[in-house]
């Protein structure tokens, strides 16, 4: 089974190949309105729950903050998919993730790194975007064109601005956070904006980091507890 959602649909194939065997026990960490990953992982044979605030009715999902969730036991996987970046207390919520797993057990983690969003990044996207439908709300990438037009700002005021407002954390302070708690196996920069952008797959957004017109704006990460 693939996700349905683009985004899902297109990082599936990495999350799927630094799962234990089934039939593990994985939690995901910010499964969001969609489920995430669970419905895939259920699919898959794994024994899966996903823990969000607006996390899906139904006994595979748990409506709650991470923080607050207690598992009766640890679990042998944790995914954690453009989740960690805006938490309140980083370190707090990486301790979580640690104590959440059992030794040995594996982390997967898929985020962005804010800070990379440069400006030849925006622009790139922005000549990009397909027209919102009629009354359709419009995407984050039309909010930040929309915002960054009305601030007067250089671009990287703007971002600086917006990211300190949002108490987002930059990838480098979440790759440290994470490599002093676990044994990193993989690490590797990726596409990002693809899913949200007319007419644009991984592949071609890949092919323009090749080419260097633009940086690489994903993170994808595996490791193990000690």
């Amino acid at each position: 089974m693939t996700p349905d959602d683009p985004w899902l649909a297109a990082v599936w194939p990495f999350v799927r190949a630094e799962l234990p065997p089934t039939p593990a026990t994985v939690l995901e960490m910010g499964c969001g309105l969609l489920g995430g990953f669970v419905p895939a992982l259920l699919e898959a044979g794994y024994h899966a729950v996903g823990v969000d605030p607006e996390a899906p009715e139904g006994p595979d999902y748990r409506q709650i903050e991470i923080d607050h969730y207690e598992p009766l036991h640890p679990v042998d996987c944790v995914v954690a998919s453009l989740s960690l970046h805006h938490v309140v207390e980083l370190d707090a919520a990486l301790d979580q993730l640690k104590a959440l797993l059992v030794p040995g057990g594996v982390l997967v983690v898929v985020e962005w790194a804010w800070e990379r969003f440069d400006e030849a990044i925006a622009q790139w996207c922005f000549a990009r975007l397909a027209s919102p439908a009629p009354g359709a709300e419009p995407g984050w990438l039309h909010r930040h064109q929309e915002r960054w037009a009305a601030s007067g700002k250089p671009w990287d005021g703007y971002l600086r601005d917006w990211a300190t407002e949002e108490g987002l954390h930059p990838a480098e302070a979440i790759l440290r956070g994470l490599d002093e708690r676990f044994d990193r196996r993989f690490h590797a920069e990726s596409p990002y904006f693809f899913a949200d952008l007319a007419d644009t797959s991984e592949t071609q957004e890949q092919a323009a980091i090749d080419a260097g017109q633009i940086r690489a704006g994903g993170i994808r990460y595996a490791a193990t507890r000690p």
